[in-house]
């Protein structure tokens, strides 16, 4: 057995790994070892520095498995004393980036609203449970867990406030817009039953499946492509507008609940646009000189 099929039994015996991961560890290996011209257990430092030109064009999470990969084959390789040296070192450090969200646009953030509220005149309860999700979902930045697991206990009476709890059981207070305590209003008044939820189901809340389909389902009915609807999608939208207009950074982590600043960073490339037109505009270098 060569020393890369040795440490893929390895991994499979001794650590259990998922034969997924076994097959892709295998691929990433002996593409490396085609990379170095061969013998990739007997590979220099020099040899391994290269390899990230040659990755350069993958994706971050990509590049990151394949070093994953390389770094545990030499670890392997010293631990079984079949080499004396890791030049694992040599390996490039990519990284890793948080995806960025999908955002709607305004127009589009209208013509969903446009729509709900349009059915929400028929007051049938289906209706006016939509137009409520969708308030608190982009009226107030909700994740999907939150909202349909809300209890009844949670709707502001003379304050406009909800009271949430997110993840790690951290509670936070969630301002509601009037447009939201309205339509709140509509839906108390025909929900059915005597469940703690305010969202209930036959056996306890809405459940985040059913959410995600009624949202795509709306939609579809609002003429917009439902694979761009999602209710973390409607949580970017209420993230992404709140700063194109103006709002603080901190505020927003307070309003999202994000225990690190650094999560709520990831919106700030959405105001790209707004930020490079306000240094056009305001810049005192911007301003035309005049004439001598």
């Amino acid at each position: 057995m060569s020393a890369i099929e040795d440490f893929l039994a390895m991994l499979s015996a001794e650590r259990g790994a998922a034969r997924n991961t076994i097959l892709a560890y295998g691929r990433d290996l002996a593409q490396a070892e085609e990379m170095v011209g061969g013998n990739l257990a007997g590979a220099s430092s020099a040899q391994l520095s290269k390899l990230g030109q040659g990755w350069s064009s993958l994706a971050a999470s990509t590049m990151a498995r394949k070093i994953s990969a390389l770094r545990q084959f030499f670890g392997f390789l010293v631990d079984e004393g079949m080499r004396e040296d890791d030049p694992a070192h040599a390996l490039p450090r990519p990284v890793a980036r948080r995806p960025l969200p999908k955002i709607l646009s305004h127009a589009q953030v209208e013509a969903l609203f446009s729509r709900a509220e349009d059915e929400a005149t028929s007051e049938r309860p289906e209706a006016l449970r939509m137009l409520v999700m969708l308030e608190l979902l982009y009226g107030s930045g909700l994740r999907a867990t939150e909202l349909v697991s809300l209890p009844l206990s949670a709707v502001p009476r003379d304050e406009p406030f909800l009271t949430v709890t997110g993840k790690g059981g951290q509670a936070r207070l969630v301002p509601v817009s009037r447009r939201a305590k309205q339509a709140l209003a509509r839906w108390l008044a025909v929900r059915p039953g005597d469940s703690q939820f305010l969202f209930p189901s036959r056996s306890a809340h809405i459940s985040r499946v059913r959410l995600f389909q009624m949202l795509k389902e709306l939609a579809v009915r609002a003429d917009l492509p439902p694979e761009k609807l999602s209710p973390h999608v409607l949580r970017h939208a209420f993230a992404t507008h709140l700063l194109e207009g103006g709002a603080d950074l901190r505020a927003l982590q307070t309003l999202l609940g994000h225990a690190d600043i650094a999560t709520t960073q990831i919106y700030t490339h959405v105001d790209a646009a707004r930020l490079v037109k306000l240094v056009n505009e305001r810049h005192p270098l911007a301003r035309p000189r005049a004439s001598d």
